[in-house]
């Protein structure tokens, strides 16, 4: 499907030069009588560059069809890479760890995640806004320290380090943003 740089948007991937490229920003200047200026930022799926560049406002794009599926995150091989089963197909399939490995200090084995496929090339994955993941190691608090709001620094149970309240010890669930990385509150279960 072709669009054009007039109708384009923030978070719409585009095909361009064999390269899947996501809009990151997106802005559509009229300066009084002057033509318009369109400038766009993207960033490219398969090598991770940001670019920006500045179309006519004529000039037509290819928008990428995208698939998305649920999969189930199996383990991590020995070489890095992630291996995943789609929930329908029960097809195994493995995704490289310079894609997604960013994202993988959130997900726990045998967790679902939400899969973006180009083709039969998985690309991304898209995470949920929070996670609750296992306290594995945390330092212990020294007594006096409480009455700031002091933080430590914990390991969770995917190896993720995030600094946490002084309160918190091995064992706990937390709940952590997983846009930010940041600690959101102590889960009771």
């Amino acid at each position: 499907m072709n669009v054009k740089a007039t109708e384009l948007r923030k978070g719409m991937v585009l095909l361009k030069e064999g390269d899947l490229l996501v809009i990151t920003d997106y802005s559509h200047h009229t300066p009084g009588n002057w033509r318009s200026i369109i400038q766009v930022k993207t960033r490219s799926l398969t090598s991770g560059n940001n670019s920006m560049f500045r179309p006519q406002a004529g000039e037509s794009f290819e928008v990428a069809h995208l698939d998305r599926k649920k999969a189930q995150y199996l383990y991590k091989e020995a070489n890095g890479d992630f291996v995943f089963m789609d929930n329908e197909s029960y097809d195994q399939f493995t995704i490289p760890n310079d894609i997604v490995a960013d994202s993988m200090s959130f997900v726990k084995e045998n967790s679902e995640v939400e899969v973006t496929f180009h083709e039969v090339r998985p690309i991304s994955i898209a995470l949920p806004g929070s996670v609750v993941l296992m306290v594995k190691e945390a330092e212990h608090a020294v007594k006096g320290n409480t009455a700031t709001n002091v933080k430590k620094e914990a390991i969770l149970e995917t190896g993720l380090k995030i600094k946490v309240p002084l309160h918190i010890k091995a064992g706990e669930m937390v709940k952590v943003n997983t846009e930010t990385g940041e600690f959101l509150s102590r889960v009771n279960e």
